[in-house]
């Protein structure tokens, strides 16, 4: 049996994650992969359960603190339920934002990093994806996007102003610089196919 592998899509609003993370899925399961499609928050039934909570409401609902909390616990039991079940049996997990999320989202709202990644390493032992793929669009691209595929039915975090979003891809940027080893910037421009297609030869390396 092949080795299980745990990749994950991140990026600000609007640039394809969803839809791209469904294409590696296919893309992947075309080269006789086994792959299997997550997404956070969510993943398990806790964990969806938690999503409910924090995905919907006004704005401010909850405070960056009780927010990272609620994050923490629905990755842990995402963690424990679904991701490394999934991987120790061989299969591939694409999972549509993950950690990164959480540090930049949160982190934009003044959560010390420090504090979030130990949070992860209580609640998810300190999982970290075999790649990260960033996904990155010109400034201000990425939004108009959002906005449009959105309209009234934004999300809390969709929902918040562009100098929130400009700290969001900050921290991405300072993320893929720092740990480069783990994370590749992928260009989101263009046709779904060559998007796709770039997520492929980022992951290149890990194929069979």
């Amino acid at each position: 049996m092949s080795a299980g592998r745990f990749l994950t899509l991140e990026g600000g609003e609007g640039v394809g994650k969803s839809t791209q993370a469904r294409a590696l899925v296919a893309a992947l399961e075309a080269r006789g992969i086994h792959a299997v499609l997550t997404r956070e928050p969510g993943g398990s039934e806790g964990a969806e359960a938690i999503r409910e909570l924090l995905m919907q409401g006004e704005v401010r609902r909850w405070s960056a603190h009780s927010e990272a909390l609620l994050f923490a616990a629905a990755r842990a039991d995402h963690v424990e339920k679904h991701i490394n079940p999934l991987v120790a049996a061989g299969s591939w997990v694409i999972c549509d934002r993950f950690i990164d999320s959480t540090r930049a989202y949160q982190g934009a709202q003044g959560i010390d990093d420090a504090a979030i990644l130990a949070l992860h390493a209580f609640g998810s032992r300190g999982l970290l994806p075999d790649r990260t793929l960033l996904l990155t669009l010109p400034d201000g691209e990425g939004d108009a996007r959002a906005r449009a595929r959105d309209g009234e039915a934004a999300d809390r975090f969709a929902a918040r102003g562009d100098e929130f979003h400009r700290s969001v891809a900050a921290t991405f940027d300072r993320i893929a610089e720092t740990e480069g080893d783990r994370v590749r910037r992928v260009d989101a421009s263009g046709e779904v196919l060559a998007v796709t297609a770039r997520l492929i030869e980022a992951i290149a390396d890990l194929l069979p």
